[in-house]
Formats: C-alpha cells, sequence, structure tokens
C-alpha cells in the first residue's frame, strides 16, 4: 500500500485517530509540526462482572500475545488488576464490547500493526534510508522494539501513526531534508529510544491514579545510581519496584531480551536524566503526602508532612536548594 492508498484509506477520520508522534515534554524532534495532537486520555474504568484471563481475552478477540499487550498499552482494552496481585484480566463485557464493534476483527488488528523501517518506508512510499532519517530526527516515534539475531534493537512503529504523519508532514516525504534536521542528524543526532520511552512513560502514566505508582513509572527511566540520589531511602526505593507498573504477559523472556529492555528503558542523556528526576521529584512528594511507603513495624500509617511543603508541591514551586539538588544539578554531565 503506498502513502497515497493510506491517505485515502484514513481521510475524514485522521483527527479522531491521530497521536502526538515523537515529541513530550522533556522531548526534542527535529520536524515539529504546529498541528501535532496531544495523546488521548487511556480507557476508562470497565463495568463490573466477569473476567478472564489476558490469554483467553486475546484468543477471542483474534490477536496475538504481543498485539493484545499492545494494544493494552495503547489504551484500546482495558484491564482491571486480579485479586492478589497477579496477572490483569479483561471484562466479558469489554470483550463483548470490541467484537460488537463494526470494524472487528481486522478493524482492532489494524490499530496495533507494527511496521518496521523497511514496511515502513514502503507504507510512505519513500526510501528506507530516508525513513530511517525521519525516525533519528523524532518525526516519527517507535512504539515496540524486538531484539534480531544479532542481538540488535529493531524499532518497530504503528502503521495509523505514520499515515498520519503522512497526511500532517507530507513535505517531509520528498525534496531536500531541511537544514535544521540535516544538521542535527550530522551531529548524531537519534531520538528514537528517548522518544520511546517518553511515550511509554506517558501511555503508563494513563493506566494510573495511584501516586507511588506514578512515582514508580518515573523512577523506570533512572539508573540505580541515579535512583538513589532522588530516592535516599531504600525502603521508598524497595516500594517504587513494587508498585511499577508491568506489562500484562509480565517481563521479556530471554535474558538477552531483559538486558535490552533495561538499556532501552534507562534515560541516557544528561537532559533527559533531569527531566525525568524533576518528574519523580514532583511525583515523589505528592506520594509522601498521600502516604508513606511501607516499613518494617511501622503497620503502612500516613506520614506527616509539613503545610509548607504540601503547599509547594501543589503548585509545583521549587523548595529552595535542597530541592535544587535533588533535581540534578549534581548530575553527571548535567553541572
Amino acid at each position: 500500500m503506498t502513502v497515497r492508498e493510506v491517505l485515502r484509506a484514513h481521510a475524514g477520520t485522521q483527527d479522531a485517530r491521530a497521536e502526538h508522534v515523537g515529541v513530550r515534554p522533556g522531548a526534542h524532534a527535529g520536524c515539529v509540526s504546529a498541528k501535532a495532537e496531544g495523546e488521548g486520555g487511556h480507557a476508562s474504568s470497565a463495568a463490573p462482572g466477569a473476567t478472564v484471563a489476558a490469554g483467553r481475552a486475546a484468543q477471542e478477540l483474534g490477536l496475538r500475545r504481543a498485539q493484545f499487550e499492545l494494544a493494552v498499552h495503547l489504551g484500546l482494552i482495558t484491564v482491571v488488576g486480579a485479586p492478589g496481585g497477579g496477572r490483569p484480566r479483561v471484562h466479558e463485557e469489554e470483550i463483548a464490547r470490541l467484537r460488537e464493534q463494526p470494524s472487528f476483527p481486522d478493524g482492532l488488528a489494524e490499530r496495533v500493526r507494527t511496521v518496521g523501517t523497511a514496511e515502513g518506508a514502503g507504507l510512505l512510499d519513500i526510501a528506507p534510508a530516508r525513513f530511517t532519517r525521519l525516525a533519528r530526527a523524532g518525526c516519527v516515534s517507535p512504539v515496540t522494539f524486538y531484539l534480531n539475531r544479532y542481538r540488535a534493537v529493531v524499532w518497530l512503529y504503528l502503521a495509523d501513526e505514520l499515515a498520519v504523519f503522512a497526511a500532517r508532514e507530507p513535505e517531509l516525504l520528498a525534496g531536500r531534508t531541511p537544514l535544521g534536521m540535516r544538521t542535527m542528524l550530522e551531529s548524531g543526532a537519534d531520538w528514537r529510544a528517548r522518544n520511546w520511552r517518553s511515550q511509554r512513560i506517558d501511555r503508563l502514566l494513563n493506566r494510573t491514579l495511584d501516586p507511588w505508582a506514578r512515582s514508580a513509572v518515573q523512577a523506570s527511566a533512572l539508573d540505580p545510581v541515579q535512583l538513589a540520589e532522588v530516592v535516599d531511602d531504600p525502603y521508598e526505593r524497595a516500594y517504587l519496584v513494587r508498585v511499577r507498573p508491568e506489562p500484562v504477559f509480565g517481563r521479556p523472556g530471554s535474558m538477552a531480551a531483559r538486558e535490552a529492555m533495561g538499556e532501552v528503558t534507562l534515560a541516557d542523556d544528561p537532559d533527559e536524566i533531569l527531566w525525568r528526576r524533576v518528574n519523580l521529584t514532583l511525583e515523589l512528594d505528592r506520594a509522601r503526602e498521600d502516604r508513606q511507603a511501607p516499613r518494617p513495624g511501622d503497620g503502612g500509617g500516613v506520614r506527616a508532612v509539613p503545610a509548607a511543603r504540601t503547599e509547594r508541591a501543589a503548585v509545583g514551586v521549587p523548595a529552595g536548594k535542597g530541592w535544587l539538588a535533588r533535581l540534578g544539578w549534581r548530575v553527571r554531565g548535567a553541572g
């Protein structure tokens, strides 16, 4: 399918399904558009009723395991926590709702269809090298990845997002690359991992209102040294690990996949690290006001919070030199 066919197929629906591609707070891309749209909210809580395991739900919806997990991550399928902290489950009403859609089953599968560089370039009717440049510049952002036989990361992109990008920025698909983008690429910039992290964090945050879980999402982008500098309480660090949202089907199976996931998940640029430390600090202030992290013998009580700090946290105002230090002025490369 060429870009012209894609545009025809998506005519009249792109505004409703468009997502902001490649730019998030604290990130940068070489082709920011004034028409870029914000990402929609996550699906609302499901109605009460019987639930089924995620694997069975995937079968009933005609999705492969990876497709189902991606659909949950994108907010297309609502899941609920299992009693006792087990793997998330899906209400039968949610499955029925999705199966009753006129476009089922092809419509749901199409919304989670991913393509690699070669197929994505074909979809946009451009050369693979140009597609890679657009991805490195942050014009299109990967939604997931896998490891090839050489254990190298292979990025995958949502076909829907590529179609939206083609409609929004057709001038980038032909002709000379804009000077600013060329300069950025010649300097070695590559925004694929950073934009993947940003989208992943945003979508995980959309799935929870719990302040400690939200803190855990922010903490997931920091290595242990960075995390310890922001969160010096070991009980709080342990609690962040405990409440961190996990994929529906759990962690990657192989050691190589787990190592790759760990590397790609961590912020690796000084200003990105600082941005994540800022957000973690703010989320932690809110979490500590809500309740303290469990610790031996305390019964999980609520920690008293000084009124001054409560007021600062409510409006997001720094609390002086101590707060600035927590933001990372001593971050490696940031000082």
